[in-house]
């Protein structure tokens, strides 16, 4: 059922263009205004400065944008993504050693972020009512009675007005849209922040041909050091050498409230300093391909346009317009996604685009961001340098900041060991269940009880904590969780 003549979406990206594919059935002409000139191939351009950093598709995201895009994860392969088992295809250094190499029940689909929008917009452009216009600067929204009417953006041939049904914010962080309401009558919304002080610097890098012998993996994975100890700054880096399309890896340091390098010289020094010298050797058998990107705006920010006593008829967000995380929980794309779908869902449901409407979708938009919220905040509520409304109280910091890594390390002890602890968890991760659900579930509680009792008798089935400063061991103990 047609719901009217013409949506538009603001932004080209992820999640403008998950949100043409959910808009596509129900209006006759869907346009995507974007303010960058498109490569026609997987290309960084201005609009996405992230892009140059690692991007995880979670489970729910390949799932949310295979709904939307018949054919998408099958594309995103065959144009060289890599389906893994990171459980099987990483080398995770955690606690104080390397983790053991098992089967469990999470895949993912690795690739770089130039890559899945590369494929996004080709199936996007299979849509024949669906256009996307280049080159196009948003300059504001027009209004009448309480609702959207159309979208003002100027091109290269000077000033525009399109009529519209119905607008779709995803203009990502730096959206001017909940200004410009502003100015047509209707408050600012609530906006919940936490800045945690991410930075996080990245380089590309081609891999050897042929790959070392001992490279096993394909990703390394270094957490930050549960030493409570003296030890240098870099072992507070979260780290990844993270494989992407094209025999490449993007080498990655990140941390909290830590100065990054800035420098290909520095960046590299820096390498020699993480908690184990893998990283480093890893990269010296490499050729970088680029220089040093580094990106500060991390902070996490959730604007309540759900708390609006009557919220705009007319208008949606998606993406980081609406909620942005911190990029290291890996969230965004797969959050743009689900809403996307969900927006489908409910545009499938609707007689017309009222302020019910508008109501009915905010409301379990909220239930649905709520999940990857709840998880950034339960990490970074923890640290000293965070910043915004939802900083804890100094005593409630303290316990969250001693709290959340042993139990992170107790859930992931007991997900090697425990088959259904280690399927919640993944789901967890992927954001397909609240860390909240999980540890209500009985099952899983017992799992835990039944690993932290073990692990005090020193009755471990797989072993873990293998050397840090050597090789990451290649013995696959997915019959040690078997038996």
């Amino acid at each position: 059922m047609r719901l009217g003549k013409t949506a538009v979406v603001l932004g080209g990206s992820a999640a403008g263009l998950c949100s043409a594919g959910a808009l596509a059935p129900y209006f006759d002409r869907v346009l995507v205004l974007e303010r960058d000139e498109l490569p026609a191939g997987a290309e960084h351009r201005r609009g996405v400065p992230q892009s140059k950093h690692p991007h995880f598709l979670l489970n729910s995201g390949r799932r949310a944008i295979g709904a939307l895009f018949d054919g998408f994860e099958a594309d995103l392969i065959a144009a060289g993504g890599l389906h893994l088992m990171p459980s099987m295809d990483a080398a995770y250094l955690d606690g104080a050693g390397w983790s053991a190499r098992k089967r469990s029940a999470m895949t993912m689909v690795y690739s770089s972020r130039i890559l899945i929008e590369r494929v996004l917009r080709d199936k996007v452009r299979e849509l024949a009512d669906v256009e996307i216009r280049e080159g196009t600067a948003v300059t504001g929204l027009t209004t009448r009675d309480g609702g959207i009417t159309g979208v003002a953006f100027t091109t290269s041939e000077g000033d525009e007005h399109i009529d519209a049904d119905l607008v779709v914010d995803a203009l990502g962080r730096g959206s001017s849209v909940s200004a410009w309401l502003a100015a047509a009558g209707w408050p600012e919304p609530e906006t919940r922040t936490l800045d945690a002080k991410v930075t996080y610097t990245s380089r590309w890098y081609e891999l050897p041909a042929p790959r070392p012998a001992t490279w096993w993996w394909r990703h390394l994975v270094i957490m930050p050091t549960p030493d409570k100890g003296e030890h240098p700054a870099e072992h507070e880096y979260l780290v990844n050498f993270f494989p992407v399309e094209g025999n490449r890896v993007i080498a990655c340091m990140g941390s909290w409230g830590l100065d990054m390098p800035r420098t290909t010289d520095a960046f590299v020094e820096t390498a020699r300093r993480v908690r184990t010298p893998m990283f480093a050797a890893a990269m010296d058998r490499c050729a970088p391909t680029s220089e040093v990107h580094l990106t500060r705006s991390t902070g996490n920010k959730w604007r309540r346009y759900d708390r609006l006593r009557t919220p705009p008829k007319g208008l949606v967000f998606v993406g980081d317009s609406i909620c942005a995380f911190n990029p290291f929980y890996a969230q965004g794309i797969s959050s743009a996604a689900g809403s996307a779908l969900l927006l489908r869902d409910h545009l499938a449901r609707a007689g017309r685009l009222d302020a019910k409407f508008s109501a009915k979708f905010l409301a379990a938009q909220r239930k649905l961001l709520a999940v990857p919220w709840s998880l950034a905040m339960a990490r970074d509520q923890g640290y000293a340098c965070a910043e915004g409304t939802e900083k804890p109280r100094e005593w409630k910091r303290r316990i969250l900041a001693a709290v959340s890594a042993p139990a992170f390390s107790l859930i992931v002890g007991a997900a090697r060991e425990d088959e259904v602890v280690d399927e919640h968890f993944a789901k967890v991760f992927n954001l397909d269940e609240s860390l909240g659900d999980m540890l209500r579930n009985p099952r899983v509680i017992a799992g835990l009880v039944r690993y932290r009792v073990r692990a005090a008798l020193g009755r471990h089935r797989v072993p873990f904590d293998f050397d840090a400063q050597a090789e990451p061991p290649a013995t696959d103990y997915s019959t040690a969780t078997a038996r």
